[in-house]
């Protein structure tokens, strides 16, 4: 078999084999097929594109390429979240504690931040002492004391993804539907888990920045986890401002912990995070409806178990648990600067990218996979869209570094101003999937 006739073949539109596929994969990882080699395909696949039948094949042929985590010691129904991210999406360590609290056992491996958009590993970090990267017996223990575990992704866990991830970031093939298809499902299969909520975001601020691309992306993932036997529900949910008030890691941990508190219960972060849950809840099979799985959402909220699950958590794998209760344990920034509205009006839009982007500009998030973050430095959001703002109200408070200079006017920028209210949009866009 020669990977010429493999790039020749897609070159033309053609479909490749299982058998071509998994010789690919295998040579990718392995290094016997050069990186301009599998550059030349990934280019090739971006531009013809995959069949249901072939993204399939690819990602089990990088499923298959590391270790395949067997979580059958741990009773029930384990149950995955992914998120296609976000600026401000901490969503994971809002629902992870709240479907444990409830009676589901929820594995999830989580990445580091890069780019405008932050890694849930990076907001566990700022939990002084947690372990964020777990061993194989770690992550067991932590699933079966607390029914949750939360890890950095390992390096035996489909490897494979991690060389063709790093051709794709460099060869501007990253936006392929069946590459991000094979990349996200390959790691999920290879976790272990029997079911998978997938929250794809759609907007100017995600990845996806169409409600079609959106669909097609979360159909391609909902089919292939369906065709190897795994249960998979698809939300569709707007992106386009920041999710929550925070940006930043230890800020995020704040707010999570807020709503676990019930606080900001109304927020568009807690409706979506308790929907994402209760989706959850029903594929573990604790509740028939979505009603009655909401229902089981607030009580755990309300009688402090899924906060008290992630205090367990936080102390079994070596976290300072009183920073969940004192924000001061937390890492903290070294000045805080108000930005202030600089004319009446209601805000009509607010862009989530420049703001991520402003976040990773403080030391919230990393340029370059080495660069090395300060966890206390972010941005808290004052307003909404929607709102209406009369001049010198706040609109950002600026957590940064001691000595930092903060250029107000940037962060003015990001706000889209109107003399009459935005018409509200709703934050589920659409579902795919069982």
């Amino acid at each position: 078999m020669r990977m010429y006739d493999l790039i020749y073949t897609k070159k033309l539109g053609g479909a490749l084999s299982p058998e071509q596929i998994a010789f690919w994969v295998k040579g990718a990882a392995d290094g016997s097929i050069p990186d301009e080699q599998s550059a030349s395909l990934l280019m090739a696949t971006c531009w013809r594109g995959m069949t249901t039948e072939e993204t399939l094949a690819l990602t089990l042929a990088m499923r298959d390429s590391g270790k395949r985590l067997d979580l059958s010691s741990v009773p029930g129904l384990k149950v995955d979240k992914h998120s296609t991210g976000g600026v401000g999406d901490k969503t994971t360590l809002i629902l992870g504690p709240i479907v444990a609290a409830c009676g589901v056992p929820c594995p999830m491996f989580s990445g580091r931040g890069l780019g405008h958009t932050g890694g849930t590993v990076d907001k566990f970090a700022a939990i002084p002492g947690l372990k964020v990267e777990l061993s194989e017996a770690e992550f067991l223990r932590s699933l079966a004391e607390t029914r949750f575990a939360n890890s950095a992704q390992t390096t035996d866990i489909a490897p494979a993804d991690k060389k063709l991830y790093a051709l794709r970031d460099i060869t501007a093939t990253v936006e392929s539907i069946p590459l991000i298809t094979a990349s996200i499902m390959s790691k999920k299969l290879a976790g272990g888990a029997d079911a998978l909520v997938l929250d794809v975001k759609c907007g100017p601020t995600a990845f996806m920045k169409t409600l079609e691309d959106s669909t097609t992306l979360a159909q391609s993932m909902v089919d292939v986890g369906g065709a190897h036997g795994m249960q998979i529900r698809a939300l569709i949910t707007r992106m386009d401002a920041p999710l929550g008030w925070a940006i930043g890691n230890a800020l995020e941990v704040m707010e999570s912990v807020e709503i676990l508190r019930g606080e900001h219960g109304d927020s568009e972060l807690a409706q979506m995070s308790f929907r994402l849950a209760a989706e959850m809840l029903i594929m573990g099979g604790v509740a028939c409806t979505l009603e009655q799985a909401l229902a089981r959402v607030q009580t755990s909220i309300q009688d402090g178990s899924a906060l008290d699950t992630l205090r367990r958590f936080v102390v079994l794998n070596g976290g300072d648990a009183a920073a969940l209760d004192d924000f001061s344990r937390l890492p903290q920034p070294g000045q805080a600067l108000e930005v202030l509205a600089p004319r009446d009006g209601y805000i009509c839009a607010m862009d989530g990218r420049a703001l991520g982007i402003l976040a990773m500009d403080l030391g919230a998030g990393r340029r370059d996979r080495n660069d090395v973050l300060d966890l206390g430095v972010g941005i808290r959001v004052r307003v909404t869209v929607g709102q209406k703002v009369h001049k010198g109200d706040p609109l950002f408070t600026v957590y940064a570094k001691t000595g930092a200079k903060v250029n107000t006017a940037f962060y003015q920028d990001t706000v889209a101003w109107s003399e009459v209210a935005a018409e509200a949009k709703g934050w589920l866009l659409g579902s795919i999937g069982c």
